[in-house]
């Protein structure tokens, strides 16, 4: 799917296991601590690139011939994730109740990428029987900027939890296709 420019946002393949390693390598430590279902390291990117697991979907988004945004659809709830929102009253399905973990390159970030890519990628959840959207691991509460792009997209926070720092549960529910 053609973006804005010369934006490409399309499913992760197996011949993006080199430039998925380098998108890997170049995000910053704040970055990386925002970004948590799986390690940034070259063993994973092929790993990812290798396999494709029911339930899990990948996108990428190409400038020119680097990777510089990566998300993560996944069709599988985990007990954490489920745990804190029945205590919010929600309860989360399997096939359903999708876990999304969105990342976007570091000198990327604030330029329009994710915003440009979300239309497709809720529509891709939506035809793959999405009704909502959970943000995997929630949104730390430092990163204001996020919390205000997933309440623009129309999230809504469920309370949180704490790590080593507040994380915001957000939900966005989706109208049916």
């Amino acid at each position: 799917m053609l973006l804005e420019g010369s934006y490409t946002l399309r499913s992760l393949q197996p011949f993006d296991a080199s430039p998925l390693a380098r998108y890997f390598d170049g995000l910053s430590d704040a970055t990386r601590r925002r970004f948590k279902p799986h390690p940034l390291d070259h063993q994973t990117a092929a790993s990812l690139c290798e396999r494709s697991l029911a339930g899990e979907l990948r996108y990428v988004v190409i400038w020119g011939k680097q990777i510089i945004g990566y998300f993560v659809l996944d069709s599988h709830s985990s007990q954490h994730e489920a745990a804190r929102f029945l205590s919010h009253g929600i309860a989360l399905q399997d096939g359903v109740d999708f876990l999304f973990a969105p990342s976007i390159a570091d000198a990327w970030q604030g330029r329009g990428v994710a915003s440009l890519s979300m239309p497709a990628l809720l529509q891709f959840a939506r035809v793959a029987g999405a009704r909502s959207l959970v943000l995997m691991g929630g949104t730390q509460a430092t990163n204001v900027a996020a919390i205000a792009f997933y309440e623009k997209l129309g999230f809504q926070r469920y309370g949180g939890y704490y790590t080593d720092m507040f994380n915001h549960d957000m939900r966005l529910c989706l109208e049916p296709v």
